[in-house]
């Protein structure tokens, strides 16, 4: 994380912290008598790509979760032709006027440049963001994705403390995808699994390896799979506590963000052990946490920026993006001692004029010093 993004977690603030709850999603045509401007949040990770739009009152217009399928620009388009769609089919598409974008995110910068995004945050803030607006009461996040976890400690509004685990993927969602898949128990019913268990049983989860190990060695010992899932959730909360959580000041409200907080047996092991009650966003906005937190600070961007020189521009690229193509370059710059690894990104797009195809450089990041910068 860059030294700017470090500073700009601790001084985090909250944004509207009037509303105690999320806005109910709005999908009727009837609500739409005329244009309404909206705000895009994409949080785009190594697993999955999450898209909401937030208009002016902080109504949730529309989201949209899908598995990343290997490369970021193909999801980033993939997701949104699928908001396109579901835009088309509730009859909202040309109701509706795209004014910000922010993108969060391991590919955040990427996904930026692609798809002509204002503004790029890391994790921690977009979650923290959403939180707040979520419960600005909350004092502590749990979240835990696809390929990492980590933990955020706030207080007053302000982050105050965080820590990341993306070391080891054991306890994040594709561990537990792979478990899942292996025992032959769909992932959704993986949490009902464990509630069902009726004796404890105890299950390395320091390293994902050794987990799987000695699950196995549980079932030949003729444990049920019940009781080994409720093992795993058990000894996947201690791993998590004592490697991410270590040190850290858990206080009430507590909020369990991320897809892996579907998990019923998770929430009731992390019940359990911190002796505290465990509070999950409804109606499945826990997966979507980072995309509100990111359309959440657009706004704020947004409105910041108009009161200050009166004035606010998108650089959204709309949906005409889905017919360009992309491609990244990376090089080393032997600039100095650093060798810092610079990646490009150019659209592929033709010229009106004349048809011919024309390659232009939209984005490029990775140097410390800003020499080959352009955003």
């Amino acid at each position: 994380m860059e030294k700017q993004e470090l500073e700009e977690t601790k001084h985090i603030t909250s944004v509207s912290l009037e509303t105690q709850s999320m806005k109910t999603q709005i999908n009727q045509e009837s609500k739409f008598k005329e244009i309404r401007n909206v705000f895009m949040g994409i949080d785009i990770g190594s697993v999955s790509i999450k898209i909401l739009l937030l208009d002016e009152q902080e109504n949730i217009i529309e989201r949209l979760w899908l598995r990343n399928q290997g490369s970021p620009i193909e999801s980033s388009k993939k997701g949104l032709a699928q908001l396109k769609r579901q835009l088309e089919d509730h009859g909202i598409l040309n109701k509706i006027r795209i004014i910000g974008v922010g993108t969060t995110g391991s590919a955040r910068y990427l996904i930026k440049s692609v798809i002509g995004g204002d503004i790029a945050k890391t994790e921690i803030i977009a979650h923290a963001v959403a939180a707040i607006h979520y419960n600005p009461e909350v004092r502590t996040i749990l979240e835990i994705g696809g390929q990492d976890s980590k933990i955020i400690i706030l207080r007053n509004g302000i982050v105050s403390d965080f820590a990341m685990n993306s070391v080891c993927a054991a306890g994040t969602g594709s561990f537990l995808d792979h478990q899942a898949s292996r025992l032959g128990i769909p992932i959704e019913k993986f949490g009902e699994y464990a509630l069902r268990a009726s004796e404890n049983v105890t299950i390395a989860g320091r390293c994902g390896v050794f987990a799987e190990s000695d699950m196995i060695h549980k079932a030949q010992m003729g444990y049920s799979k019940e009781s080994i899932i409720r093992g795993l959730c058990d000894a996947l909360v201690r791993n998590y506590l004592n490697n991410v959580g270590k040190g850290k000041e858990i206080e009430e409200p507590i909020l369990f963000q991320g897809g892996v907080a579907f998990n019923k047996g998770l929430i009731k092991a992390f019940q359990e052990e911190l002796h505290k009650k465990v509070i999950v966003p409804e109606n499945g906005l826990n997966i979507m946490m980072g995309a509100y937190g990111a359309a959440l600070l657009v706004k704020e961007e947004a409105e910041r920026t108009q009161k200050m020189i009166g004035t606010w521009e998108t650089k959204f690229r709309g949906f005409d993006l889905l017919h360009f193509d992309f491609e990244t370059k990376a090089f080393q710059c032997q600039g100095c001692p650093n060798r810092c690894e610079v990646v490009s990104v150019y659209m592929h797009k033709k010229d009106e004029e004349t048809g011919e195809e024309k390659k232009e450089l939209v984005a490029r990041w990775g140097d410390r010093c800003g020499k080959w910068a352009v955003y």
